[in-house]
Parts: structure tokens; sequence; C-alpha cells
């Protein structure tokens, strides 16, 4: 902190490589901290995810829905303690950019089994009595400014018309890792207004069992129990199912690590280079410095401090800026990351990343400062 005036100083003798220096270190800690972002959120359905809670779907496909009559057998399979059930509805509010999930949802059920859920008794009461009632996540209703009461109204894709809803709860996580951008309705209501042919049809199965051990056998004797019907079944913990669903997109976290590596790389390079310039431009002044007792060892902190300061300023100045933009946009690109929320320990890596930098940055023109020697310096300027 004794020499920090003389770094401000240094760096402030060319305001425009220092800021633009500045500002693409940002850029690049920027985008850094959103493509990890990208992966975290991924990663947040998985952590939120119930160990002791399987999904049961169709063997071929999401796509292919299951009978309802499937709940009383899978209601009879020993480790079973609990089902739900439901159907993914699809659907935007206004416009088709306004997209979010919204599930039908058994509500009887619905709290018990999901009890990372958490609703007032009073609002659960309520929306367990009326059919058209709906509850939403905190985050959703603080997006498009929804209370208590309010119509809700939903243009179907996979079930189409106009859907009205009347909010009666809004729920909050029990974990930030929770998704709070979900509208959850009654299938019942769902399933009464569909004709003949596509009635009595769900999308998936929870189950709840005794212990996390019992998942693999619990699995396979439901999936033996359906495996001639011609519904056949896919059962498998909440975790691998999140996991399938993501690995559908391809190896995201690969091909958004090279590039944000990379991206980093990049700007680590254009950093040597403008630590380079500024230790040869000075060159009188470091001899200058050393005849007037400066010590290698100093001279070196000196020019290194300042890779390393200019690095940082860059870092925070980038990290912060992507923490604050998705904290105050709430940034979900159309319910496809509905937890999209830069982590502090983003931030960390991120500034961690910065010093990295920073440290590459000014070794070579630290030791090269430091190894000048004060005639051939003065010479070679003279």
């Amino acid at each position: 902190m004794k020499y920090l005036r003389l770094i401000v100083a240094n760096l402030l003798r060319s305001k425009r490589r220092t800021f633009l220096t500045v500002f693409s270190i940002a850029i690049a800690l920027f985008l850094f901290c959103t493509l990890r972002t990208v992966i975290t959120s991924f990663e947040a359905s998985l952590r939120a995810s119930q160990a002791t809670r399987l999904v049961v779907r169709h063997a071929a496909s999401l796509v292919f829905p299951l009978p309802l009559a499937y709940r009383e057998r899978l209601a009879q399979v020993p480790g079973v303690t609990g089902i739900s059930y439901g159907n993914w509805f699809g659907g935007y509010y206004q416009d088709p950019k306004n997209q979010f999930a919204q599930f039908a949802m058994d509500v009887p059920t619905l709290l018990d089994l999901f009890p990372e859920v958490v609703l007032p008794t009073a609002q659960a009461e309520a929306f367990r009595s009326e059919r058209t009632a709906c509850i939403i996540g905190g985050a959703l209703a603080r997006k498009y400014g929804w209370k208590l009461g309010d119509q809700v109204p939903i243009i179907g894709t996979i079930f189409p018309g106009e859907w009205r809803f009347v909010v009666r709860g809004i729920y909050t996580g029990q974990t930030k890792d929770v998704d709070e951008n979900t509208l959850f309705f009654h299938w019942d209501y769902l399933n009464e207004s569909l004709p003949e042919g596509r009635r009595n049809f769900v999308g998936i199965y929870w189950l709840r069992i005794a212990s996390p051990d019992l998942a693999a056998s619990v699995s396979g004797r439901v999936d033996a129990i359906f495996e001639n019907s011609p519904q056949p079944t896919k059962t498998e913990t909440e975790k691998a199912f999140q996991a399938g669903f993501i690995s559908m997109i391809g190896n995201v976290q690969l091909l958004l690590t090279i590039i944000g590596s990379a991206i980093v790389f990049a700007i680590m390079l254009v950093t040597i280079n403008t630590m380079m310039m500024a230790a040869r431009e000075r060159t009188r002044e470091i001899a200058v410095l050393k005849t007037l007792g400066f010590s290698d060892g100093l001279i070196l902190r000196l020019v290194g401090g300042e890779a390393l300061f200019l690095s940082l300023l860059g870092g925070a100045l980038g990290c912060g800026l992507a923490a604050l933009v998705f904290r105050e946009s709430d940034f979900t690109a159309g319910g496809f990351f509905p937890n999209f929320r830069v982590l502090p320990e983003t931030v960390l890596l991120g500034l961690l990343l910065a010093a990295i930098m920073g440290f590459l940055s000014g070794v070579a023109p630290a030791v090269q400062a430091a190894r000048l020697e004060i005639a051939s310096a003065l010479r070679k300027v003279a």
C-alpha cells in the first residue's frame, strides 16, 4: 500500500491505454462469468434434485404419455411412500417471447412430494380449493408484477387455446437452487378440458421412496411391471433424469469452458503486450529510480504490482457488472435458464483468473525491469 499512489500514477500516464486494457479485461471476465453461469444454472437443477425422488416416464420418449391407470400400481410397489404426477403444459404469456415453465400437477400431492416448494398454509388451501387456481414462483411474480388474485392468461402450444388461471399462491424455494420461475395449476382442470382421446394420460410420475438406497431396486421393479405393456416405462432418480435432459443438448460444459478459456487467454496476451510496452517506455525512469536507491526487488514488485492492479481492477469491474446485470434483469433466456444467477463462487473464480492474468502478464516486464543496469539504460536512452 505504501507505493500504491506511485503505481496508480504510472498507470495514469497513458490513460487511453490503461482504460482500453481495463475495459478488455472487464469484457473478458464478464463473458467468463456469463458462460460459467450457464453451466451453474444447468447444475442448479441437479443440486435441487431429491435423492429420495424417482421419475417415471415413457421408455421411448417424454413426448409419449403414460396412462393415469398406472398410478394405483405404482403406489403398491414396495419402497414407494408417495406418488404425484403431472404434464408439461407448454405455453406463453401474451407474447411468444414470454415463455416459462408451466406444469399441470396433481394438486393434493404436489406440496407433499415437493417440500422444496414453500407456500404459506392459507395460500395452499386456496390453491387446493379452486379448480382454476395456480401458484407461481416469487421470481415469476416479480418479473411480471403478478400478485394474489390476478388472472393470468396463458396461450397454450401443446394444448391450444387461451387458458386463464387465478393466482392463489406465490411460492418460494427452500434453497436458492429451486426454480422460482414456474407456474403450477390443477391437472384435473387440464384433463377435463381435453377431448376424449387425450384424457387420463400423464406425462411424468414422481415417486417418493423410503431411502436413496432403494432407488435401483424400486426402479427395476417399476420397469419390470410395465415391460410388456403398450406403454413401457423408464424409471430413474430425479438427478439422473435432469442430467439426461441436459445431455440432450450435447456437451455444453466442455464447449463453454473452451470458449471461456480462449477469451481469457486472448485478453491475457493483450495485457502482457501492454505491460511490456509500458515497461519499455519507462526504461530511463526505472534507471533513475535505481539511482535513487530503489532495489531490484522493489522495482520488480512495483512493475508486477501495476499488472496485478490493472487486471484486478478489470476483473472486479467485469465480474461485478455480470452479477449486477443478471440479478437486476432477472434473465432466464425465455425460461431456458430459470436459475440464471451469478454465484459468489463464480465471482471469486473470475477474480482469481484476473489475479493469475495479472501475475503472468507482469512477470516478464517486472523481471526485465529488475535486471536493468543503470549505465546501459541511461546510455541507451541518450
